[in-house]
């Protein structure tokens, strides 16, 4: 659980003594920082600041004293307070009548009708569905009738052009009167409390913010901008600059906004209920980006619990747990980016990905200071894109941000969302496309999160059993409910144009897509067919990778499956054999490949032989989906080792096995991830609180240049690939690929073809034997006159014996391995060499 600091919510486990305590001490904070000089000054409500006009009274506890940090307000202790206040109230009124006096003559104070009982209780106790029809003012017989409920104050007076009506203070925080009147006029209110006066428009003046057509999709879960209708928006409605409130709890009795703005007493602000929709809705006059707020929800039972907002679009910095009010201001500079982003597909572009923790590639940067750094790095090492691990906001670090409880938010560990932006700008504009981790599989437990939203299951699953993810401790998502889909739809969605992401690898698919994942017999529920396939999630998948698709074109989306599941990278629309339409992604992590290889490259060279068919056996399925061959940071942690410490031998045969695994890696069909530190040969296992050892590069270092070699291999590797198109254009097709001899386990030898599309070869050959092998005769096409080295692991600048092939080799017209002409190599050792024609 986090740690829940004093401006992130109340504690509803708090004592009423230490809540007393706590509302005066934080009150007395308050107070001191209200202390304006002048009587009379206008201040919005959501800044509850002090410009606002002071009467001093020495003799009395301010009223402000008393706001609750706490804000699990009880209505006794609302009654208590509001009793306490009254002679206060009644002797300032006193003091000063023109506060209380009708400056229009014509018009007289009278007794409102007076509460109803019902809407009186419903209000204190939070679960008020309409507050609207009773506060505010409105139409009765015999004129208009204002109410407010401002807890805490003294005083309310209304104020309409010269008007300037005191109203009746009716306890409990309740304030009304009765104007002779026609019609309701525009007004605002001004409320006194002890030492801090306000003037501020009345929300329950306004109507709802959100229209027909929103409510219409919301209710049928096919909003696909639903972060523009829900959480807060600040905006100007009716003329007035405000923010809109907006959250998704159909199970609540009721709902409330508490923030700083009112000193984290939703009291004053309930919200209304739109319907069968679930939403509930409020404007507040006054409240700007920038503002902490929580929602107040009471729930069934009549407690209440404070939640963060599920679509806020800023939070504070964990383990601080309140959403921020924000509004966007950034301007983007990537046009030209995005004008070509869609020029070709992602299978069929060259596509080599840096995997990037951001908080610990150079810990303690911004996201702006990141912005200046990365992007150099990147394009310096010639990657093609980042991938991002995650970015929404989640509560523990140690989690590498896949326990997500904001998501719609950046994490403000690194700054604000205008950075992000800015961070992600610069990329682009280097020529770096941004990929990102997308974790809607699950999300964790904290009480002021997701989880029981709204005092039932509301977007995890209704059966225990369903909504326990076994293996994390956290709740899996509800993916039957269409609002829930909704949600993660939208949010997808969100990414790619709010932040212009272009792709989003998706966390633990095999996760969401088995319903016996993880679980044992009588822990699960066959599906309707009978089946162990969770219907609900695969229609989700197919209807979030239609709806990015389609919106967003040119954005890639990958999925993180580890199982043989059929059609991960096929259309929806296209059924195979199991009776699926495909899951829609446009590519597909390749676990078994890197399991497979990264198994051989573990063994010792003498035992390689026994172990042959591991780095071929990825060919017989390589075009069975559209791969990425992913050496990510799952391979470098929780004792599994860094890349080069998984190779055998001394550190020259390390080194010089990780250099020929990479340029095997790089040469074979798919696209290639490896994450961060592995490009320059960290020894080490990654750690999210220091991030790569950049020290070994430092030429102080020993041993520097030993890693330096690595990081050289790494550039020069992604610069041939990406100008040699016989190793990406035909990545998903198998006329792209050709074996020369796949079966020389023996020798530990492999060699094979990579065709461009116009039939122009690649030639890569691996010699994983610790010996240099001479003259070794290869089957080449006899219409190449001369090959020549365009990449060898084992030259001297990346660290190798320098063993090769300098001039350009002519093949001979003797048949070999089926093919009409060969070639006769030199093969470095635990060493990989590509040829072009020449």
């Amino acid at each position: 659980m986090t740690p829940r600091p004093s401006s992130s919510g109340p504690d509803p486990k708090k004592t009423a003594a230490k809540q007393a305590a706590e509302k005066k001490t934080t009150g007395k904070q308050a107070a001191a920082k209200k202390a304006p000089s002048k009587k009379t000054a206008k201040t919005t409500e959501g800044a509850g600041t002090a410009k606002a006009g002071v009467k001093k009274t020495a003799t009395k506890k301010s009223a402000t004293k008393k706001a609750p940090a706490d804000k699990a307000v009880t209505k006794t202790a609302v009654t208590k307070k509001a009793a306490a206040k009254k002679p206060s109230a009644r002797k300032s009124a006193a003091k000063k009548p023109a506060a209380r006096k009708v400056t229009a003559p014509a018009v007289e104070i009278a007794v409102s009708p007076s509460l109803d009982a019902g809407d009186r209780e419903r209000l204190l106790a939070g679960t008020h569905h309409d507050p609207h029809s009773v506060l505010g003012a409105h139409r009765v017989p015999g004129g208009v009738a204002f109410r407010a409920l401002r807890p805490y104050a003294r005083e309310v007076t209304v104020l309409s052009g010269d008007l300037r009506v005191g109203l009746h203070d009716d306890g409990d925080g309740f304030f009304s009167g009765l104007l002779p009147l026609r019609e309701v006029p525009l007004h605002r209110l001004r409320v006194a409390y002890e030492e801090t006066v306000q003037e501020v428009e009345d929300p329950y003046r306004f109507l709802p913010t959100l229209g027909e057509l929103d409510l219409h999709l919301i209710g049928e879960g096919r909003h696909e901008q639903l972060w523009q209708a829900l959480g807060a928006h600040p905006m100007t409605h009716d003329g007035v600059a405000g923010t809109r409130f907006t959250v998704w709890a159909p199970n609540a009795r009721g709902v409330r906004v508490a923030g700083g703005f009112n000193f984290w007493d939703g009291t004053g602000h309930p919200m209304r209920s739109l319907g069968a929709t679930g939403v509930w809705e409020l404007f507040l006059p006054g409240v700007g980006a920038g503002e902490l707020y929580k929602f107040e929800i009471t729930r069934a039972d009549g407690s209440r619990t404070f939640r963060a907002d599920p679509l806020a679009r800023a939070t504070e910095v964990p383990p601080a747990t309140s959403s921020v009010v924000h509004a966007s201001h950034y301007t983007w500079g990537d046009e030209e980016w995005l004008a070509r982003r869609a020029d070709a597909p992602a299978h069929e572009a060259p596509m080599s990905v840096y995997e990037v923790h951001l908080a610990s590639w150079r810990p303690g940067l911004t996201y702006r200071e990141l912005a200046e750094q990365l992007p150099a790095y990147v394009a310096d090492l010639g990657f093609t894109h980042v991938e991002l691990m995650p970015v929404a906001e989640h509560p523990f670090g140690g989690s590498w941000g896949y326990q997500v409880t904001g998501f719609y938010a950046p994490t403000a560990r690194l700054g604000e969302p205008d950075d992000f932006k800015y961070l992600v700008d610069r990329l682009h504009q280097a020529g770096i496309g941004v990929l990102m981790d997308w974790v809607p599989a699950h999300f964790p437990r904290d009480d002021w999160a997701l989880a029981e939203f709204d005092g039932r299951p509301l977007y995890e699953h209704s059966d225990p059993l369903r909504a326990a993810h076994p293996d994390w401790g956290t709740l899996e998502f509800d993916f039957g409910r269409r609002e829930v889909r909704n949600f993660l739809v939208a949010n997808a969605v969100y990414w790619c144009e709010e932040f212009h992401i272009d792709g989003l690898r998706v966390d633990a698919v095999a996760s969401m897509l088995y319903l016996d994942y993880s679980r044992e017999p009588g822990q699960w529920t066959p599906n309707e067919r009978g089946g162990r396939e969770n219907l609900d999630a695969v229609a989700f998948l197919q209807e979030m990778n239609a709806t990015v698709y389609r919106r967003v074109p040119g954005v890639v989306t990958v999925a993180e499956e580890s199982t043989a599941w059929d059609g991960v990278t096929r259309a929806t629309h296209h059924k195979g054999p199991s009776g699926f339409g495909g899951l829609g992604f446009g590519l597909k992590w390749n676990m078994g490949w890197m399991h497979d290889s990264l198994q051989y490259m573990g063994h010792e060279p003498v035992h390689r032989r026994y172990h042959h068919g591991e780095m071929t056996f990825s060919m017989v399925y390589a075009y069975s989906e559209n791969y990425v061959l992913p050496i990510s940071h799952d391979e470098v942690v929780h004792g599994k080792r860094s890349l080069v410490s998984k190779m055998p031998g001394d550190w020259w045969q390390q080194r010089a096995n990780e250099r020929a695994y990479l340029a095997f890696m790089w040469a074979h069909p798919g696209k290639q991830l490896l994450f961060m530190g592995q490009e320059f040969a960290q020894g080490a296992e990654w750690s999210e609180a220091h991030g790569p050892d950049w020290w070994l590069l430092d030429p102080e270092y020993g041993a520097a240049a030993d890693h330096r070699g690595v990081r050289d291999l790494v550039r020069d590797l992604n610069t041939v690939y990406r100008t040699t198109p016989a190793l990406w254009r035909l990545d998903t097709h198998p006329s792209g690929f050709a074996w020369v001899v796949g079966d020389a386990a023996e020798d530990n030898v492999l060699a094979f073809l990579r065709l461009d599309a116009d039939g122009t070869p690649l030639l890569a050959v691996s010699n994983f034997a610790p010996v240099v092998r001479a003259d070794y005769r290869l089957g080449v096409p006899d219409d190449i006159p001369a090959w020549h080295e365009v990449l060898n692991t084992d030259a001297a600048r990346y660290g190798g014996g320098d063993v090769g092939n300098p001039d350009p080799v002519k093949p001979e017209p003797q048949g070999w391995h089926g093919r009409p002409a060969s070639v006769r190599l030199t093969l470095p050792p635990l060493a990989t060499v590509w040829l072009r024609p020449a």
